[in-house]
C-alpha cells in the first residue's frame, strides 16, 4: 500500500507532539511570532489612526506653519482658489486663579482661534464629567471673554466652570471643558494643558511680545484639485529666497512632528523584537539538530523498509510546514494580545479607541514563523532522507552533517535581511543587527576564552569532585557552552541597560546637578519691568539671579552667501539653519560659558560669539561673517569666539550672543533664571505682580517628561521580555540537544558508582557556571554603555556600583538552573538500564 508523504507526515506530526519532540521548536517560533506581531498591530493601528484621522490631525486640508504672521499672498492665493481658511495662534504661556480663589498659577499652552475652526473634524466638549472623554460635537469656537480649558487646569487651579481664569492683563470666564481637540498635535507644548480662546481677544491680554515663541497655523480646505494647486504654489513660495521659517502640512505628510515621533517608537520597538526573533533562529536550528539526531534511527529502519528518500524527506517537510502554520497561528494571537498590553502601558500617550489592524501583521507573522523553520529547522532535519540503512547496525554511520552549519549561516543572514527589509530603516536596522553580532560575537570569544582557562584553573587533584566533573561536562562541550553563554548574556544584556537607566543613571545624573541649580525660567520680562522684578526676586531671596536680555533672529547669509536650509545634508543642520534662533548680548561672559577657541572682548564691535556645537553643525568657523535678519533689520557681526555650552545645567543660555553692553535699537524682551525661594505662594505672587510673564517651573516639566519616558521605558521593557526568554530558549534547546549524550554520560558514572547526589551538583555547578558568566558579561557590557551613556549624553561622571556585576550574575545563574532543571529534569530519574540500553540498540 502506498503512503503519501503528507499522510506520513501528519502522522509523525501527530506522534511527536504526543511524546514533546516539536515542543521547544514551537515555542521559539512562537516567540518570534509574537515579539514581532505585537509589535506589527501596535504599529498597524497607530498608522491606522493617523491614515483615519488625517485631516482632523491637520485641521484642514493643508496647513501652512510659520514662526510669524502669514503675508498676504498666503490669503490671498487660497480665496483666488476657492479655499477655506481659519488662523491659529499657540505659544505657552501663564494661567492663573484670581486671589480670592487662592491665586494658583499653571503653565499653559495658549491657543486663539477665529470662526469657522476646525475647517476639518470637530472640537468636542465634555458634558458635565470632567474625564468624559467622548463628550458633544461643536463647530463653534470659544465667545468673546470665554476660555474652553482642558479638564486638569480647574483642578490644578482649583477652580469651577463660570470662575474666572486671568491670562495676561485679561479675565476669562471658564466655559467649557475640552473633551477632545482635533489638531492638538505632539510635543512638549502638548504636555501642558490646552487654554482656548477667541482671536479677537489676544490683543488685549499683552501677552504677544516681541521674544515671543508663536506659532502661526493657516488651515486651508477645499477641493482636492484646489488644493493640489495651491500646495504647487506653496511649494514655490517655500523655496524662494527671503523665505524662511515656513513649512506645509498635508495629507500626504500628516503632522511631522506627530509621524516622526510614531515612526520612531515603532521602528525602535519593532527593531527590539527583531533581537527576539533572531534569538529564536538560533533556538530553532539548536531544536530541530535535536530532532533530526534523536530521528536518525527511526529513519534508517524506514530505509530497511524501502520507504524511499523523496518520501521521507516530504514527509518531514510537511511535518514542520504543519508545525511553522500552528505555532505562528499561535504567535499571532499571542502577538494581538500582548499588543493590548503596550497600549495600556502607554495610555495617555496613544488614542485608545485606535482603528482595527489590518490583515498585515497576520500575514507577516505567518511569514516569519515559516522563514524560521524552513531557513533553521529543515536543512538538519532534511540530512534523515540521507540516513543510510547501514545505521541499523552500525550506529557510527549516517551522524548529521556539520556542512548544514553553512546552511544555517545562509539562513541567518537571510533572516536578518528580511527583517531588516521589514524595519523600514536601514541605519537603525544595521546598528541592532550589527550590535547584535558584534555582541554574539564579543560574548563567544569572552565565553571560549572562559571555559579554557576554566579547565587550567581547576586542579583536578585537588577541587571538589564535582568541580572537576562539571569543568570536564563544559569543557567536552565547548561550542555548545559557548552558544548557551552568548545567548543569554544578550538577552540579560538589554535587560540590565534599562534597569541601570531607569535606576542608577536617572538617579546619578539628578544628584550631578548642582543643589543651587536654577528651577525656575521666567521669559517675556519688559524692559520697563526689569528693575521691580529684579528687586522682587531680591525681597524674597533669591540669592543668584541669570538675567539678560533677549531677542530672536534668523540667520540669513553666512560670509555674504545666502544661506538655505537644502544647503546641508544633516537633518539637524536644516532645521536649524531654517529656525529663529534667541539672541542675546552682554559685555560680561557668562561665567558658566567657557571660551574653547578665540577670544571674548567686551564690547567689541561688530563680534558675536557662537555655541560651539552650533558652530560645527552649521560648519562655521572663527573669522566668519554672520548675518542676521532681526524684525526685518540686518545684523551682521565676525565670529570672534566659540562657547562651550552646558544646556543641561539649567541655566540661561544661547547659540549666539553679542559682546556688548548695550543695543538700544533692538526690541528686546528679558529672561532670568534663578532657584525659587521654598516659600509657599511664591510663583502666584509672582505672576499676580507681572501677569505678561510665562514662569517655567524646570523641575515640574522635567517630572512630566519623566513620567512619559517611563511609560515608553516600562513598554520596553516588557518587549525585552520576549528577548530574554528567547535566550532561555536558547539554553533550553541548547541543553536539549546534549541530553541523549549527557543521560548516556550519567548512566555511564552512576554504573561505576556515582551517587545521584554527586551527579546533581555536576548539574547544578554546570548550569551555574553557565548563567553566571553570561549575567557577568551582560553586566559588564550594560555597565559599559551606561558609562558611555552617563560620559557622552548626560555628560556626567558615573562608575557602575560592584553590586551590578554582583546582581546581573546572580540574575544570569538563577535563570541558567532553573532552565536547566526543566530541560533536564528527566535525566537523573531515567533508570540506568534503559539509557543503556538505548545506547546499545
Amino acid at each position: 500500500m502506498r503512503v503519501s508523504s503528507f499522510s506520513l507526515g501528519w502522522r509523525g506530526l501527530w506522534r511527536d507532539v504526543r511524546a514533546g519532540e516539536l515542543r521547544l521548536l514551537m515555542v521559539a517560533v512562537t516567540l518570534a511570532v509574537a515579539a514581532l506581531t505585537a509589535v506589527g498591530f501596535f504599529a498597524d493601528r497607530l498608522q491606522g489612526g493617523l491614515q483615519r484621522d488625517a485631516r482632523q490631525l491637520l485641521g484642514g486640508d493643508a496647513v501652512v506653519v510659520s514662526d510669524n504672521p502669514p503675508a498676504a499672498p498666503w490669503t490671498t492665493q487660497a480665496r483666488a482658489l476657492g479655499l477655506s481658511s481659519a488662523l491659529t495662534l499657540s505659544f505657552p504661556t501663564m494661567g492663573r486663579a484670581p486671589d480670592a480663589q487662592g491665586g494658583a498659577t499653571r503653565l499653559v499652552a495658549l491657543k486663539a482661534v477665529e470662526a469657522g475652526y476646525p475647517l476639518r473634524g470637530s472640537l468636542r466638549l465634555a458634558q458635565g464629567a470632567a474625564r468624559d472623554r467622548l463628550g458633544e460635537l461643536t463647530r463653534e469656537v470659544p465667545a468673546r471673554g470665554q476660555a474652553w480649558v482642558d479638564p486638569a487646569l480647574p483642578e490644578a487651579l482649583g477652580l469651577q466652570l463660570g470662575d474666572t481664569l486671568l491670562l495676561g492683563d485679561s479675565a476669562f470666564t471658564v466655559a467649557r471643558l475640552i473633551a477632545l481637540e482635533p489638531d492638538r498635535g505632539a510635543g512638549f507644548m502638548s504636555f501642558a494643558p490646552r487654554v482656548m480662546v477667541n482671536a479677537a481677544d489676544l490683543p488685549a491680554t499683552g501677552l504677544v511680545q516681541p521674544a515671543s515663541r508663536i506659532t502661526w497655523r493657516l488651515a486651508l480646505a477645499g477641493p482636492d484639485a484646489a488644493v493640489r494647486r495651491y500646495l504647487a504654489w506653496a511649494q514655490q513660495q517655500v523655496t524662494q529666497p527671503g523665505v524662511h521659517g515656513v513649512r506645509l502640512e498635508s495629507l500626504d505628510s500628516g503632522r511631522p512632528e506627530m509621524r516622526i515621533t510614531l515612526d520612531r517608537a515603532g521602528k525602535f520597538l519593532n527593531l527590539v523584537a527583531l533581537l527576539a526573533a533572531l534569538l529564536s533562529a538560533v533556538a530553532v536550528a539548536l531544536a530541530a539538530r535535536g530532532f533530526a539526531a534523536r530521528h536518525l534511527d527511526d529513519c534508517a529502519m524506514l530505509r530497511v523498509l524501502g520507504l524511499p528518500q523523496r518520501r521521507i524527506a516530504g514527509a518531514y517537510a510537511v511535518e514542520f510546514l504543519l508545525v511553522g502554520l500552528a505555532a505562528s497561528a499561535a504567535g499571532v494571537l499571542a502577538g494581538w494580545a500582548v499588543h493590548h498590553v503596550f497600549v495600556a502601558l502607554l495610555a495617555g500617550l496613544v488614542d485608545a479607541g485606535l482603528p482595527s489592524p489590518s490583515g498585515w501583521p497576520v500575514l507577516f507573522g505567518l511569514g516569519i514563523g515559516l522563514t524560521l523553520l524552513v531557513a533553521f529547522g529543515l536543512p538538519p532535519v532534511l540530512q534523515l532522507a540521507q540516513v543510510p540503512p547501514l545505521r541499523v547496525i552500525r550506529r557510527d554511520v549516517g551522524a548529521l552533517r556539520p556542512a548544514s552549519l553553512t546552511v544555517l549561516a545562509l539562513g541567518m543572514a537571510g533572516f536578518a535581511a528580511l527583517l531588516l527589509a521589514v524595519s523600514s530603516d536601514r541605519v537603525l536596522g544595521l546598528i541592532v543587527v550589527g550590535g547584535f553580532a558584534g555582541a554574539v560575537g564579543l560574548f563567544a570569544l569572552l565565553s571560549w576564552g572562559a571555559v579554557k582557562l576554566l579547565r587550567r584553573l581547576v586542579n583536578e587533584q585537588t577541587a571538589p569532585r564535582w568541580l572537576v566533573l562539571a569543568t570536564r561536562q563544559v569543557s567536552a562541550r565547548p561550542a555548545y557552552a559557548v552558544v548557551q553563554v552568548s545567548s543569554l548574556a544578550v538577552g540579560l544584556l538589554a535587560l540590565v541597560l534599562l534597569v541601570l537607566l531607569r535606576t542608577d543613571l536617572i538617579a546619578s545624573w539628578r544628584a550631578a546637578t548642582p543643589a543651587d541649580a536654577p528651577n525656575r525660567i521666567v521669559i517675556n520680562v519688559m524692559p520697563d519691568q526689569g528693575d521691580a522684578f529684579r528687586a522682587a526676586l531680591t525681597d524674597a531671596g533669591v540669592q543668584r539671579l541669570d538675567w539678560y536680555p533677549m531677542f530672536r533672529g534668523r540667520l540669513v547669509a553666512v560670509n555674504g552667501k545666502d544661506m538655505s536650509p537644502a544647503d546641508y545634508p544633516d537633518e539637524r543642520a536644516r532645521r536649524l539653519g531654517d529656525r529663529e534662533f534667541n539672541l542675546s548680548h552682554d559685555a560680561i561672559r557668562p561665567a558658566h560659558n567657557e571660551v574653547v577657541a578665540g577670544r571674548w572682548i567686551a564690547n567689541e564691535p561688530g563680534a558675536i560669539s557662537v555655541e560651539q556645537g552650533l558652530a560645527d553643525t552649521l560648519g562655521l568657523k572663527l573669522g566668519d561673517t554672520l548675518r542676521f535678519d532681526v524684525a526685518g533689520m540686518p545684523m551682521e557681526a565676525r565670529i570672534t569666539s566659540l562657547r562651550k555650552v552646558d544646556w543641561a545645567s539649567m541655566r540661561v543660555n544661547f547659540f549666539a550672543m553679542f559682546p556688548l553692553a548695550e543695543m538700544p535699537e533692538l526690541p528686546v524682551t528679558y529672561i532670568a533664571a534663578y532657584r525659587a525661594p521654598a516659600r509657599a505662594g511664591f510663583d502666584n505672587a509672582l505672576v499676580r505682580q507681572f501677569p505678561n510673564i510665562t514662569n517655567v517651573d524646570t523641575e515640574q516639566s522635567i517630572a512630566q517628561v519623566r513620567r512619559v519616558l517611563d511609560q515608553v521605558i516600562r513598554a520596553v521593557e516588557f518587549l525585552f521580555g520576549f528577548t530574554l526568554a528567547a535566550g532561555l530558549i536558547v539554553l533550553l534547546a541548547a541543553v536539549g540537544a546534549t541530553r541523549e549524550e549527557r543521560a548516556r554520560e550519567f548512566a555511564i558514572m552512576r554504573a561505576l558508582g556515582a551517587g545521584g547526589r554527586l551527579l546533581r551538583d555536576v548539574q547544578r555547578a554546570e548550569l551555574a557556571g553557565v548563567g553566571l558568566l553570561a549575567g557577568l558579561l551582560a553586566s559588564a557590557a550594560a555597565s559599559a554603555v551606561g558609562w558611555g551613556m552617563a560620559r557622552y549624553v548626560f555628560d556626567f561622571a558615573w562608575s557602575a556600583s560592584p553590586l551590578v556585576l554582583a546582581l546581573g550574575g546572580l540574575a544570569g545563574a538563577v535563570l541558567a538552573l532553573l532552565a536547566g532543571w526543566w530541560g533536564l529534569r528527566e535525566v537523573l530519574r531515567r533508570p540506568v538500564v534503559e539509557t543503556l540500553r538505548r545506547a546499545a540498540e
